[in-house]
């Protein structure tokens, strides 16, 4: 991949907050894929919760670059240190 064909937080922000399209489709992966552990059904459950976090962690990849674009600190918690 050369310097120009390199992806940056700026270009996830534009794509998924700047365009109308963008935003609908980042919704929309959001409702599909970003999904709870699956709490009850043993051995089953842990697969459908391994599955469910490999989807999970695209949609997070993505947010996270918007906010990396939007100067919000990746390593920032929300809570506050006394």
């Amino acid at each position: 991949m050369t310097d120009r064909e390199r992806v940056d937080p700026h270009m996830y922000a534009r794509v998924f907050e700047s365009h109308a399209e963008g935003a609908l489709i980042l919704e929309d992966l959001v409702r599909r894929f970003h999904r709870p552990a699956q709490l009850e059904g043993g051995i089953d459950a842990v697969l459908k919760t391994y599955h469910r976090e490999g989807a999970r962690s695209v949609v997070d990849h993505i947010v996270s670059m918007i906010n990396r674009a939007n100067g919000v600190d990746p390593n920032e918690h929300d809570e506050q240190q006394p």
